[in-house]
């Protein structure tokens, strides 16, 4: 969706704002992401007073403290005595902020963290950013090297949650936010943070822009028209991703263990400008990207030769190559399980820590059984084949070389009974059961 250019008008704010939400006029609820600031201020009354004559979703706003700063302390019952003036209701959600190199980027994080938890089915958050946030991103991101994603700018909308994140504000300036507050008398929080100049934004804000809007007066403007090109260039890159995605994410013999994962040959025959566009598609789903100097990951990952096992570590999780596929592992799949526990009621599904459910069918084995995992040089018996060595059955089935340490195998005493899910292997033709996995979630949700 474009947004509508909104021009200084005292009366024309309401009108375009309701335009710019026209597609979301049918969801559960509008939740404004309310700071207690200007910007957030003006949303709040300007969608507070719709309400009264307009048929609009329920309102309500939420509030993240993250207890940064004693003056914080203040601004949970400021934003309450605005919102029960305006008669809609208000969540106080308090966050931890995780000290770090980036004190800005930690509570960015915690902040999207709340709106994650908070935002819920047929839920639409609103934001306030506006037309100079969107000029102060892009020159931000341009001086730190980003490509055409990252100067694209903050998008009109994004999911969120279970819900989606929208920003109806990104084609209005602050000076007509400050106007339309003077104009209905608001009162908003002034956050002393905001004049630090040790932040890389405020220095933009308060250095930066004055001098190049003395020369170029439409500076802002032209900035933010410049990243809504880039957004659209930004689109048709989603395009050939997902083109390219398509011939690479093929059904894998084992896509029950859950874990995404693509075919290496149909990645490796693109150009490699057009590999790095595939991948980044697939992978802002999966963690926060790599910058330019770490995608060398890639190459060493893509290039390994022989029985070479390589990974390429990312924020969030790793990539790793098997069987001729990439597989993205996060979370538990990079824990090592339990090394052994016993099996008190085979007949009840066993909870197997960090490593999903493990259930029996049919007629039970005789016990005591208990759960091990692979340590290497184990044998099994197999009815008209004698002892084989486990190693080898994984190898004949082409398991990837990540989950053979996490299938469980099913023991009486010293006795190799069952290795989980592997046809022939996973119980008795002749007993007549099975012993079934049902892996861990390999994606957070």
């Amino acid at each position: 969706m474009r947004l509508t250019s909104m021009n200084p008008s005292k009366n024309d704010l309401p009108v375009r704002l309701l335009l710019n939400l026209k597609p979301w006029r049918n969801a559960k609820t509008w939740r404004i992401a309310f700071s207690g600031g200007l910007d957030s201020t003006v949303l709040l009354h300007l969608l507070a007073h719709l309400a009264k004559t307009e048929n609009l979703p329920a309102l309500s706003a939420l509030h993240i403290h993250h207890g940064l700063q004693a003056a914080a302390d203040a601004w949970p019952e400021h934003c309450q005595s605005v919102c029960d003036a305006l008669g809609v209701p208000l969540h106080v959600v308090r966050v931890q902020v995780q000290r770090g190199a980036s004190l800005e980027r930690a509570a960015r994080d915690a902040r999207y963290g709340a709106f994650v938890d908070a935002t819920q089915v047929d839920d639409v958050l609103l934001t306030a950013q506006h037309q100079d946030d969107q000029a102060e991103t892009l020159l931000f991101r341009l001086l730190r090297g980003a490509g055409v994603r990252g100067l694209s700018g903050m998008p009109n909308q994004r999911p969120v949650g279970r819900g989606l994140l929208v920003r109806p504000l990104l084609a209005v300036t602050r000076a007509e936010l400050e106007a339309y507050a003077t104009e209905n008398h608001l009162n908003w929080i002034e956050d002393p943070s905001n004049q630090d100049r040790q932040f890389s934004r405020n220095y933009l804000r308060h250095q930066v822009f004055p001098v190049l809007t003395e020369r170029w007066p439409q500076a802002m403007a032209s900035m933010a028209r410049s990243a809504s090109h880039l957004n659209e260039a930004q689109a048709l890159l989603n395009e050939l991703a997902q083109i390219d995605l398509a011939e690479a994410n093929t059904v894998s013999d084992f896509a029950w263990l859950g874990v995404p994962s693509l075919e290496l040959a149909a990645l490796a025959k693109l150009s490699a400008a057009r590999q790095r566009n595939a991948l980044s598609h697939w992978l802002t789903a999966l963690t926060r990207l790599p910058d330019s100097d770490h995608w060398s990951g890639w190459d060493d990952l893509r290039d390994a030769i022989g029985d070479a096992r390589p990974i390429w570590r990312l924020a969030d999780g790793e990539l790793h190559r098997t069987g001729g596929r990439i597989w993205w592992l996060s979370g538990c799949w990079l824990r090592n399980p339990l090394p052994a526990f016993h099996w008190p009621d085979p007949s009840k599904s066993l909870k197997l820590p960090d490593n999903g459910i493990l259930r029996l069918t049919g007629q039970i084995p005789d016990g005591p059984l208990h759960i091990r995992y692979r340590q290497g040089g184990e044998v099994m018996n197999l009815p008209g084949r004698g002892h084989r060595d486990v190693k080898r059955l994984l190898n004949e089935r082409g398991v990837p070389s990540f989950a053979r340490g996490r299938l469980p195998l099913l023991y009486r005493g010293e006795q190799l009974l069952a290795v989980a899910n592997l046809p022939g292997l996973n119980g008795s033709v002749q007993e007549g059961w099975n012993l079934h996995w049902q892996p861990p979630p390999a994606i957070k949700v």
